[in-house]
């Protein structure tokens, strides 16, 4: 294994790291070349200096993070000044700890692709640039670099592309998984259920992304949402809220989005973390596929939704040589080496584009199948909580058959008056 890290942090990688901690560093600068010496000191290992490294990752990995971190720190005696200490903060409260107190945060730290705009805006991440940063967007796939940036600039390295929505079937029900309809009309013939739970703001997006619609907030490093740019009341929100409508009205459809808790499935929409039940109800009839396309007015629209990945930050360094270490190391825990390792210790989807080729990954059907289906997705950003509430209204509004006899125009006023609820949670 050390071999193999070595091979991934050449010489010119760490220069670039350096590099990049120039850049991404409070008023300090790399270190200088030696003014005298000639070839003599230019051939001296680069002094990256002393200190402590501080990671938050989630409990989960934790021993897996310090493992992985002996093996790069053996592997790479330059660093060996720094040690390091792992404490086990989830993605889910590392921003939160990091906007209240950069100075007292982690050096390096997980988050989740959600807390973004608000990490950058407080000032806790490091631009990751040069090299580093084409890296970041050669390796990784389109979606988790997107996540992992801001106005072109890249904030985080990617580790993981496994948190959405995809389709669980039964192949014995449903012969083509491409199209809603032809799903609905293969489990209404056998009398199997469709779930998919259309009063969720998350699932619901499935549809308004789909057709074009955009649901996007701005917010700063207190959490305040100061802009937003929603483009539902429109032709392509219309759309949207007649293809939730065209799918209540099939007698197959049952609102929901648990395997646990279905009855009679022929199909769902659900995510990874219900592949064993999936497995356990379809048995030996278990299959996956990327979300299928709904048609509406004759037009055939891919089905989106919402992306979800898990990121690695690095906070802004004072001293250029911790930060170019830090650089090194997270670019390393990031790697298709350290990413596979951790898909099969802990089963975490990787973002690594020759991660997910490996023959492990491949095999995993529902992995395979998200990895698709997040090319059609936009990342989460932050949202308001009262547009949970309300998107869970619309959809409870559908359900009831409240809008099943609506023309275009009625459905336009749904759409413009849920769009000024949204743009009305920013003050």
């Amino acid at each position: 294994m050390k071999k193999r890290i070595v091979s991934i942090l050449t010489a010119s990688v760490l220069a670039a790291a350096l590099l990049a901690g120039c850049g991404g560093s409070s008023g300090s600068s790399a270190p200088a070349p030696a003014a005298e010496g000639g070839e003599e000191a230019a051939d001296e290992a680069i002094d990256y200096g002393t200190g402590e490294i501080t990671i938050w990752v989630a409990e989960e990995v934790t021993d897996f993070t310090k493992q992985q971190c002996d093996a790069f720190f053996e592997a790479n005696p330059d660093y060996a000044g720094y040690t390091v200490n792992i404490e086990p903060v989830g993605e889910g409260d590392a921003a939160g700890n990091m906007i209240t107190d950069v100075e007292g945060g982690a050096d390096i730290y997980g988050f989740a692709q959600d807390q973004l705009a608000r990490l950058v805006s407080a000032g806790a991440l490091s631009p990751v640039m040069g090299d580093n940063a084409a890296w970041v967007a050669e390796q990784n796939d389109e979606g988790s670099v997107g996540a992992a940036s801001m106005a072109d600039t890249i904030y985080a390295y990617p580790l993981t592309s496994d948190n959405g929505y995809f389709l669980y079937y039964d192949k014995s029900v449903v012969s083509d998984p491409s199209t809603l309809e032809g799903i609905l009309a293969d489990c209404e013939a056998a009398g199997k259920s469709f779930y998919m739970e259309i009063n969720s703001g998350w699932y619901q997006t499935a549809f308004f992304f789909a057709t074009g619609c955009k649901l996007e907030y701005e917010s700063d490093d207190q959490g305040n949402f100061t802009a937003a740019n929603v483009t539902y009341a429109s032709e392509e929100g219309v759309k949207a809220l007649k293809a939730m409508i065209n799918l209540h009205k099939s007698h197959a459809f049952v609102n929901g989005s648990s395997l646990g808790q279905a009855s009679n499935p022929g199909a769902i929409v659900d995510g990874t973390w219900d592949a064993s039940s999936a497995k356990e109800v379809f048995g030996d009839n278990y299959a996956c596929a990327k979300l299928p396309t709904f048609n509406v007015d004759g037009t055939d629209y891919q089905m989106s939704g919402f992306g979800g990945f898990k990121l690695l930050g690095i906070k802004p360094q004072t001293d250029a040589g911790k930060l170019a270490v830090c650089n090194a190391l997270a670019k390393y825990l990031s790697s298709e080496e350290v990413q596979l390792a951790r898909y099969e210790a802990k089963g975490w989807g990787p973002s690594n584009k020759a991660a997910q080729a490996a023959d492990a990954v491949k095999s995993d059907e529902a992995l395979s199948a998200l990895a698709e289906q997040l090319q059609y997705t936009i990342p989460q950003g932050q949202y308001p909580g009262d547009y949970w509430t309300d998107a869970t209204s619309l959809g409870d509004s559908v359900i009831s058959g409240e809008y099943d006899n609506a023309d275009d125009a009625a459905l336009m006023e749904v759409v413009a008056a849920f769009q000024a609820k949204c743009e009305g949670y920013v003050k």
